[in-house]
This record gives structure tokens, sequence and C-alpha cells, in this order.
């Protein structure tokens, strides 16, 4: 039996988080208010506990849940564990970082009033967006 790890990241934005992790591949992602029960692989309920959530169903048979934490500081922390640390390591949540960013980069630009109206990704992995602002 794994046991869970922690990893603090820089994610803050809850529904940039679930957007990121659709875009690595995880559509189906719980959501709530209060932190909530990981299961083990076995389906046995551990005693950590996430906010954002992908149950293990929806990673892998021999998986455990994935988890995302939300601390008093704003930043989430990534509940993982030893297990499934092989296919989600730093790469991995450097990729859901980086997809939190731009989705947290587009919605407040949304919201000044901006529209995107090109977007590229660079060789290294930068996204070029071009905005245009209407008055």
């Amino acid at each position: 039996m794994s046991h869970f790890t922690t990893l603090t990241t820089e994610i803050t934005d809850r529904e940039a988080l679930c957007a990121a992790l659709a875009d690595v591949g995880y559509e189906h992602v719980e959501v709530h208010d209060t932190s909530q029960p990981l299961y083990g692989y076995r389906g046995d309920l551990r005693s950590d506990r996430a906010h954002v959530i992908v149950r293990r169903a929806h990673i892998g048979r021999a998986s455990n849940d994935l988890g995302f934490l939300h601390q008093e500081d704003g930043r989430y922390l990534a509940v993982i564990s030893e297990y499934d640390r092989r296919k989600h390591d730093g790469a991995w949540l450097g990729r859901v970082t980086a997809r939190h960013a731009y989705h947290l980069t587009a919605s407040t630009l949304a919201s000044q009033g901006f529209d995107l109206t090109e977007e590229t990704t660079e060789r290294d992995g930068t996204v070029r967006m071009v905005l245009r602002r209407f008055r």
C-alpha cells in the first residue's frame, strides 16, 4: 500500500486547475467546497483529503485517487500517491501548472475586455497569445 505525498504548487485558481487537468487528459474532476477523503487503489478510504479530485477510476486500474488540497495561502497542494508518482511526476505537474497559468491568464484578460485573436505554441512550449481590445 503506497502512501500519499504532498507537493507545493503555484496553482491558485480552481476553475483554471480543472481546465488544466482536462488539458492533460482528466476531464472527470470532482470539485468540493470542503475537502473530501481520497481512496487507495483497492477502494480503501485514506486519511488524505482534497478539494479537487480525480478519482482512481479515471486514472488507471491500479491507481489511487489524485487530489489538490486548497491551502489558507490560496495555493493548492498536489496530493499524489507514491505509486502514481511514476506517472504524475514533476514534469507532469509542470504541465498542469503551465496549463493553469494559461487558463488563468486567458480568463483574466477576457474579464478586462481582451479577445484572443491568435495563439501559437513555440517548440519550447511557450504559448504566444495575440490579443485585441475593442473600446
